[in-house]
């Protein structure tokens, strides 16, 4: 019965809405993710499983480098237990509204694309996850972000996070450029 309800539940959750660019545009502002990224920010975000409940919150200081052909990000996560970890992406544009990117633990080559005030970000990565006794191991996920510019210091980033091709959760997160 209970293999009925995960199944049941894993192909309800599949048919969940997701962002695209088809989506109507509910702003007149461009992202131009260089300009926006370049300098010092503060994200807030957490991680919400399929189920509706919070799994972890973060903050993340970034600092952006823009050298005009390069997009050098270093977030620095602390989570609410406590527990650190950074990421340092490369991106690299690739045409007028297309990008790539690496960072420790993405298998393979980030792509995204701007679009109006929308950005679509998509990766796999091993990501790593605490254990209760200290350890830390990774899980294999794909993320799908979608970004959308809220102000000229403001961008809301909703992540839609898989594995093995099913929804395990999204993330949330409200980056916020410092002045």
């Amino acid at each position: 019965m209970r293999l009925i309800i995960f199944v049941a539940f894993t192909a309800l959750a599949a048919c969940t809405g997701k962002p695209s660019f088809e989506d109507p545009s509910l702003s007149d502002k461009a992202l131009n993710l260089e300009e926006f990224f370049d300098g010092d920010l503060v994200a807030y975000g957490q991680f919400q499983d399929v189920f509706g409940t919070v799994r972890r919150a973060f903050v993340v200081n970034i600092q952006g480098d823009w050298d005009g052909e390069t997009l050098r990000l270093q977030e620095d996560f602390v989570y609410e237990d406590g527990a650190q970890e950074q990421r340092v992406w490369t991106l690299t544009k690739t045409g007028d509204d297309t990008w790539t990117g690496t960072a420790a633990g993405v298998i393979g080559t980030a792509t995204g694309i701007e679009r109006d005030n929308r950005f679509n970000w998509q990766y796999e990565i091993d990501l790593p996850i605490p254990s209760a006794d200290g350890s830390v191991e990774t899980m294999r996920v794909t993320f799908d972000d979608w970004m959308w510019l809220l102000s000229d210091d403001r961008l809301f980033n909703r992540a839609y996070v898989k594995r093995y091709g099913v929804d395990i959760g999204d993330v949330s997160i409200s980056f916020e450029k410092e002045r």
